[in-house]
Formats: structure tokens, sequence, C-alpha cells
């Protein structure tokens, strides 16, 4: 198995049960591969982290959004839990390099399927909740999701720039994706900067820096929208 230890660090977690995070680092086709019992894979665990990440997202855009209506809060809970958002933020912790698949699964690009990524992320909080008490569970996701909450609550998750940039991409070059590269990290850290290149066809077309490499790419996207070269 793939070493873990930059995800911990990632994350900010050491497990006391090393077995509940290769399990949920573990899917199904690989599993099936292996001949493995059905509770080796995360699927358990993801049932476990599906509710909970609901729950805490819930939960803090409740305590954010004072004035909201239900429907205001459930569609901006929809928002942040969905499919294509917790792959975004598996992406962000490089985790689809850490899942075990099937060959064909990994063939086949396992490792950046949004699906994959999404049930891998929610199979994470369930093994770290297991391990570690809800209390754990929430630091973490709120750690990895904050961002996107707060974007939720500016009406500005699924306008993104990333996101907005990418379509534009895609239109234009018909199935290209955007790269976004780490070029620096400044600081201690307890209080690092990132740096990151948004690279379309081995191009450099635009340049950023954050707080969290979300951030950082986050602001390479704005930036090559501003320049409007694209």
């Amino acid at each position: 198995m793939t070493d873990t230890g930059r995800l911990l660090s990632t994350i900010e977690y050491s497990f006391t049960n090393a077995e509940l995070l290769e399990t949920a680092l573990t899917h199904s086709s690989y599993a099936s591969e292996h001949g493995l019992r059905y509770e080796l894979n995360n699927e358990r665990l993801e049932f476990i982290g599906d509710a909970y990440v609901d729950a805490v997202v819930g939960g803090r855009l409740f305590e954010i959004m004072q004035d909201a209506h239900e429907g205001t809060l459930s569609r901006n809970r929809a928002d942040v839990v969905c499919e294509e958002s917790l792959a975004d933020a598996a992406r962000n912790i490089n985790l689809g390099e850490f899942i075990r698949l099937g060959k064909g699964e990994n063939a086949s690009g396992g490792r950046d399927k949004d699906s994959i990524l999404a049930d891998a992320f929610e199979a994470l909080v369930g093994a770290i909740i297991v391990d570690g008490g809800y209390d754990e569970g929430k630091r973490v996701i709120l750690s990895l999701l904050e961002d996107k909450i707060n974007l939720a609550v500016e009406g500005k998750l699924n306008k993104d720039y990333k996101s907005r940039l990418q379509e534009i991409v895609q239109e234009k070059y018909h199935g290209v994706s955007i790269k976004y590269i780490l070029t620096d990290e400044k600081g201690p850290d307890h209080d690092k900067v990132f740096a990151v290149d948004a690279v379309v066809n081995d191009k450099v077309l635009g340049s950023g820096e954050g707080k969290s490499k979300a951030k950082a790419e986050q602001a390479a996207a704005r930036d090559v929208l501003t320049k409007g070269e694209i």
C-alpha cells in the first residue's frame, strides 16, 4: 500500500487503528480482485461518513446563515456535499493517489473519477469517526470543506473561478483539462503560502497564491479569467 504519511500529515490526523485507514482506501474493485471480505472495502465506512458530512456541513451553514430559510440551507448543503464538490476536496489532498483499486478500474482512470474520489472522501471521514470519535471527524470535515462552505454562503460555489474556467476551456479545446501545478511553498508550517500555475496544453496561462492549495488554484484560475486571453 502507498505510504499514507503525507495524507495523514495533510489532514492532521493519526490513526490508532491503521486497518481502518486501509479499509477506507480500499475500493470494491480491489477487494473483489483480491478476494477480500465485503467488510474490508470502503462502502460501510462511506455509509457512516456520508451521513456525518451532511450533518456537519448542515450545522455549519445553520451557524453562519442565521436568517436563511430551510430551503436555502438545504440547497447550499447539497452544493457542498455533492459528488463534484467532495471529489474536488479529495483532489486537494491528493486522495486518489492512496486509493487501492482493481487493475481495470485503475487502468480506466479511476483515481481521478469523481464518484470514486467522493466515496473515498466519505469513507475516510467514516474511518476517522470510528477511530477517533465525532469531534475529530467534524474537525477534519470542516478543515477540508470550509472553503466550499464559504463559497456556498456567498452563492459562488457552483460559479467559482475554477469551474468557470474549466467550462471555457472545455468549450474551446473540447476535452482538454486544466492542470494546476504547485510551483512554490513559502513560510512556516503554520502559516504557509502556496503558489500555483494554471496550465492548459502545456502553456502557463495564469498564476496565483493562497493560504491553501485550493485557494491558490482559485487565484490562478481568476488570474486567467481576468487576463481574458483564453
